[in-house]
């Protein structure tokens, strides 16, 4: 039973790093349940003041992550329409076998995006570069606080090793 919560908080964490750049999926507050499941594990002592503060920080940074790309797109002059081009992109990018999509998709659709709902291309190509700051700046910070998490569950589990194995 604890390698299966061992497993599973594993593999909670490794989405969670991968969801710290697919929109669909909330990145840190997966890496965090996996985090959870591992406290579930009979052998390793319950921290709650460790699980109550990375919440804390799972949701705060969940929200950030909200808002971060639209006060991008927003601070450099785009729209609603830029961000779901954003969003669209990024999903573009990640299915298309071209080198660094994950990183041109976004730009390219929140362009798009701006290029449909509005005219002038150089306040598009603007608005797209805010929101390609913004999805980047949130993607990275995602990414860090979720590979944060991973590190305190490897230390977990390696320090406690012998009662598990």
């Amino acid at each position: 039973m604890e390698l299966l919560l061992i497993i599973i908080g594993g593999i909670l964490m490794i989405v969670g790093l991968f969801g710290s750049f697919l929109p669909v999926l909330p990145g840190v507050p997966v890496s965090w349940i996996g985090l959870l499941v591992l406290y579930l594990a009979p052998s390793i002592p319950m921290n709650y003041w460790l699980l109550g503060i990375t919440l804390v920080i799972a949701i705060l940074i969940y929200a950030l992550n909200l808002i971060i790309p639209a006060m991008g797109t927003k601070r450099f002059g785009g729209s609603k329409a830029g961000m779901i081009g954003a969003t669209i992109g990024l999903v573009v990018g990640l299915i298309a076998p071209i080198p660094f999509g994950v990183l041109i998709g976004p730009f390219i659709g929140a362009f798009l995006g701006e290029i449909i709902n509005k005219s002038n291309s150089k306040s598009a190509l603007k608005a797209a570069f805010g929101s390609f700051i913004g999805f980047l700046a949130s993607s990275f910070m995602e990414f860090i606080i979720a590979f944060g998490f991973l590190i305190l569950y490897i230390y977990k589990v390696w320090d406690f090793r012998d009662l598990l194995f």
